[in-house]
């Protein structure tokens, strides 16, 4: 199999460097980097040292770069692009791949910002507006990049209306450290990538005021109600977001050092404004940009999503960190499952 993989990032570059450690010793894989100097510096070094300093690319892994069109050579005998990106730029690349003849996949978890003009949107809605004969799909679950890149045990899912794009993601990436679960739940699956990251923002708030390991349950659980009332607004399934796209997305970036999100709500707690904790990250945390969507779908569909609208409020610089938390815990009694 011909894998192709556009961004080298943290997890475009772990993807990438996995891919060759599938079972199918056969598989081609290449790694497109929009910039060429870090496309020089990947073939010198065989290291991306920006995003996954200290693990080594495989010789396996062919590093590409220039315009993307579809008369590129390594493009045009794909028989899997995957799109790394952040959410930001998921429109351009399925504009540019929309008459690409092999499936498209995209690992980026969030809603699009919104416009004047359109509401912020998930992977499958954009690709549904620029690309509606694509054959698509996504690759979610819990899972930090540089463990992926090490090879320690993961589990990921692969949604998509295709049952063909499916299993050919389940092939493609399925090895022995990283294993593959298929799910034809897409609206669910990209709910829960988008907003388990605002949610870690709450936990790491939480965590940084040194609230305690009560309120971090507490926290994930009711976020996980808020996920879920949201999905399943959009038309998603409730048992996807026990899985590992829901519940498992969940708690390892609401709990895990390694998580970008979590690490604003730290940050915020310790006293930085918002625009000190992006830029002290290096890194795109999605939540950032996805919880003012989230909370604005959340109020056209009629869902109410108190965590997600305190968390706005926070990055808004409306409450401080303990105003937030004082305003989560001072709402009315209520059932637990309303």
């Amino acid at each position: 199999m011909n894998i192709v993989v556009l961004g080298a990032g943290a997890w475009g570059t772990a993807l990438a460097i996995s891919a060759v450690r599938s079972a199918d010793a056969r598989q081609c894989v290449t790694l497109w980097a929009r910039d060429a100097q870090q496309a020089a510096e990947l073939q010198q070094h065989r290291e991306n040292r920006r995003y996954l300093s200290g693990v080594a690319v495989p010789a396996a892994v062919q590093i590409a770069t220039g315009s993307l069109h579809s008369a590129s050579p390594w493009l045009d005998g794909a028989d899997l692009v995957i799109v790394a990106t952040p959410m930001a730029g998921l429109r351009h690349m399925l504009t540019l791949l929309s008459d690409q003849r092999a499936p498209v996949a995209w690992l980026c978890k969030g809603f699009e910002a919104p416009t004047t003009q359109a509401t912020g949107l998930l992977g499958h809605e954009i690709r549904a507006q620029v690309a509606p004969s694509l054959r698509a799909g996504v690759l979610s679950g819990p899972s930090f990049a540089l463990e992926v890149a090490r090879g320690q045990p993961t589990a990921l899912v692969a949604a998509s209306d295709h049952a063909g794009v499916r299993d050919l993601l389940v092939a493609a990436f399925h090895s022995p450290t990283l294993r593959v679960y298929a799910n034809d739940d897409i609206v669910g699956v990209e709910v829960g990538g988008a907003v388990k990251n605002v949610l870690a923002i709450a936990t790491g708030l939480c965590d940084g005021l040194g609230l305690g390991m009560n309120a971090r349950a507490a926290l994930i659980t009711r976020g996980l109600a808020e996920m879920t009332r949201l999905g399943l607004a959009l038309g998603a399934r409730a048992e996807t977001f026990m899985g590992l796209s829901g519940l498992g997305d969940l708690v390892l970036t609401a709990t895990g050092d390694l998580s970008r999100n979590r690490k604003v709500g730290q940050l915020l707690a310790q006293g930085m404004n918002l625009q000190q904790a992006v830029d002290s990250l290096g890194h795109v945390a999605e939540g950032v940009y996805s919880a003012r969507t989230v909370a604005q779908r959340a109020r056209t569909l009629g869902v109410d999503m108190p965590i997600t609208d305190a968390v706005v409020a926070l990055l808004d610089g409306v409450l401080q960190p303990a105003q937030a938390v004082a305003l989560l815990m001072g709402r009315d009694p209520k059932d637990e499952l309303v």
